[in-house]
């Protein structure tokens, strides 16, 4: 073997010999980082269970034992409840009394309660999302780098809509129930400041990306602000603002179910109070309700997307 040669057998072996090292130390980097994440995670759930007196550890094994109650004797019971049938196991309990939530609308014909209370959720997300849309639009505008009128209003505009989207939506909730008390208002309020915060910052990202030949053509014409964006701008975003749009109304039904729990109205509070009580039947039925409704609007939004943006978007996206 020659000098040269042997040089190079040295050179690769040492090589190989940090690469072995660097492999090592990393491994027991990670399973270090692993094993202290693990530590802090369970001195974590049990700091919280001894604080809070939760006892989730004592209550663990009984995690599964909500089935016993959830799943009801008849399954017909489940049907009664939905649309509040009277029940043949009715002894006088709130499990069972479901005429007594009927809407009478005119004559015999009434709406059940339940679908009444969806109706109210449903309500609650499509308002609060309209004020989103409305107060989100000109922000947008405002705050997008290309087409803002000034660069100090552009940032007083991304920091307000940043704050909006900074807190829950149960936050803002709570903080104007102590105004205008526990109800659907302090939910469309709240879930409408945050919707502004969201559709703000999805919109202007789109208006970053528009063609500016349109804009430049009527600016080189003399037109103003207000003139540019309506004929040069609007038209170009409009379709993906309605896309977003309707994907926050999807997400709005399913905020305003929560805050129905907390004391916004609306079919959350029903769903508590019936998982709070262990009345299987109302339970599944609520449950079941909700499901097909966000189902029904998922299947609508997403259909009316296609139609505003085109199959196109949707198979890219894919």
């Amino acid at each position: 073997m020659t000098a040269s040669a042997t040089i190079h057998s040295d050179a690769t072996r040492q090589q190989a010999d940090a690469w072995r090292r660097q492999t090592s130390l990393r491994r027991f980097y990670t399973a270090f980082g692993v094993g202290l994440l693990l530590v802090a995670m369970l001195a974590t759930m049990w700091f919280a269970d001894e604080a809070n007196a939760g006892h989730f550890f004592d209550r663990l094994p009984h995690i599964l034992d909500f089935l016993s109650w959830l799943i009801p004797k008849d399954w017909n019971d489940v049907w009664r409840a939905l649309f509040d049938i009277a029940s043949p196991h009715d002894k006088g309990t709130q499990e069972f009394n479901f005429p007594l939530g009927r809407v009478h609308v005119w004559g015999g014909f009434y709406i059940p309660e339940y679908f009444e209370l969806m109706l109210t959720t449903v309500n609650v997300a499509l308002v609060s999302t309209f004020i989103g849309f409305v107060f989100a639009v000109p922000f947008s505008f405002i705050a997008a780098r290309n087409l803002t009128p000034s660069p100090i209003l552009r940032l007083v505009v991304k920091r307000f809509m940043e704050l909006l989207r900074a807190f829950p939506e149960i936050v803002i909730a709570g903080l104007f129930a102590a105004i205008v008390s526990i109800g659907p208002v302090a939910a469309i309020i709240a879930i409408g400041l945050h919707s502004i915060g969201a559709l703000g910052k999805l919109f202007y990202e789109i208006n970053e990306n528009i063609d500016m030949r349109p804009e430049e053509g009527l600016r080189a014409v003399g037109a103003n602000w207000l003139e540019r964006v309506r004929f040069a701008d609007l038209p170009q975003v409009l379709p993906n603002f309605m896309s977003y749009t309707l994907l926050r109304i999807e997400i709005n039904v399913r905020i305003s179910t929560i805050m129905g729990a907390v004391g916004g109205g609306g079919i959350g509070e029903e769903l508590k109070l019936a998982i709070s009580r262990g009345f299987g039947a109302k339970t599944l039925a609520l449950v079941l309700l909700l499901f097909v409704t966000i189902f029904l609007v998922d299947q609508f939004s997403a259909w009316l997307r296609r139609k505003l943006v085109g199959e196109q978007a949707f198979l890219m996206s894919a």
